[in-house]
């Protein structure tokens, strides 16, 4: 008989027998269940960070910064802001202004709702351009615009929900003066509490003279080298441009790789209870059925083909418990909002991440299943034969 045949004839036994091994099979599907679920739902974490960072990204978008000034966090003179209005391959509003935002940004205090805990996040001082980069991104849902010149606030609907302090009309302090709350808005995909002003006010009242970055909408997205060079050929000019997404997958390179880590981490301490689990599941059942493949063995069938058929079986055995432990991450974490770290989004199971948590399962399988399939191989036939 040959190798194939040996194969099948015995990978039909082994799964025809699988009731008769009920308990064992329900300890391998259990733990690659947990194993593919905790995986793939620590994993979504990632993707939808991805997702909430790059939902609103705009190729003609470009981000300007002073060299070396660390992502967003720049130091742009307004000698400096204004000479980039000049530049080619700007788009231009129907009024025939540049479309050039300059951005200003500090740090202020909050405290959350429900524990009063204190916080900090960036107050964004901005020029009225930004409203004009794609608007379409920007819906207000209660009051209004804030008017430059005055210490006023508009916040995104997450202020409101998280934090105290937010509602229309409040007052919060900025620097030792009041500042009004005059509108809520919602911003694309953004589940951040956003909270912005008037970028000249802003940088009055802190006294600074200088921008964090300048965010340019170009004429068409093929006009970055354009605009490029004649940004960087300007010796009056110490700044640099990237694309809004290369800026941004930059900024948050960091913390997507931190919860890679961790869900890989917590991942694979899972993996390896499940796997030994798994084997001594597997060497349970080696054991139980020594007479039978001992009979095997004596009529003809090869080693080799009794390790590809207990492996088939091991990696057959963990499918079911990998689409299961996807389907269940999918069930009770996709769209579930997070704040790790304080950073607020949600989590977003895909059909990549299912593949990997299958393809985890199946290497599972494999490695779980080998030394049980080579144990079974390699017991002498006369003493399998007088094994009770």
């Amino acid at each position: 008989m040959t190798f194939t045949r040996q194969f099948i004839a015995l990978l039909r036994m082994n799964l025809g027998g699988l009731t008769d091994r009920l308990g064992a099979v329900l300890a391998i599907l259990m733990g690659v269940t947990c194993t593919v679920g905790v995986l793939v739902s620590m994993l979504a974490m990632g993707t939808g960070l991805h997702s909430q960072v790059l939902g609103d990204v705009h190729d003609d978008i470009v981000v300007v910064t002073s060299h070396g000034g660390g992502g967003f966090q720049g130091s742009i003179p307004r000698e400096e802001a204004n000479a980039v209005r000049d530049l080619p391959g700007i788009a231009r509003s129907k009024d025939g202004e540049p479309l050039v935002g300059l951005a200003f940004a500090v740090p202020v205090e909050a405290r959350r709702r429900v524990t009063g805990r204190r916080v900090f996040f960036e107050l964004a001082g901005s020029t009225m351009t930004f409203m004009l980069m794609h608007p379409e991104e920007m819906h207000f849902t209660e009051g209004r615009m804030y008017r430059p010149g005055l210490h006023e606030l508009i916040a995104s609907n997450p202020c409101v929900r998280q934090f105290a302090g937010f509602e229309l009309g409040a007052r919060r302090e900025v620097r030792g003066s009041d500042w009004t709350v005059v509108g809520h808005f919602d911003q694309g995909h953004n589940m951040q509490c956003v909270v912005v002003t008037d970028a000249d006010t802003l940088m009055t009242t802190f006294g600074s003279n200088t921008y964090s970055h300048i965010s340019v909408q170009l004429a068409l997205p093929a006009d970055f080298d354009v605009f490029r060079k004649a940004l960087e050929s300007n010796p009056a000019l110490h700044l640099e441009a990237k694309h809004q997404r290369d800026m941004l997958e930059e900024n948050f390179k960091q913390f997507n790789a931190l919860l890679r880590f961790a869900a890989y981490f917590v991942g694979s301490i899972i993996a390896l209870g499940a796997t030994l689990g798994a084997v001594n599941s597997l060497y349970s059942i080696v054991d139980a059925r020594r007479r039978e493949l001992a009979t095997l063995r004596a009529i003809g069938f090869g080693g080799a083909a009794i390790v590809a058929a207990l492996l088939c079986e091991s990696v057959l055995l963990a499918l079911p418990g990998a689409l299961l432990g996807s389907g269940l991450a999918w069930l009770f974490f996709h769209r579930m909002a997070v704040s790790p770290f304080g950073y607020n989004f949600e989590l977003e199971v895909t059909a990549g991440l299912a593949a990997i948590g299958i393809a985890w399962a199946l290497a599972m399988g494999l490695i779980g299943g080998l030394l049980p399939a080579l144990r079974a191989a390699r017991v002498p036939v006369t003493t399998a034969l007088r094994a009770t």
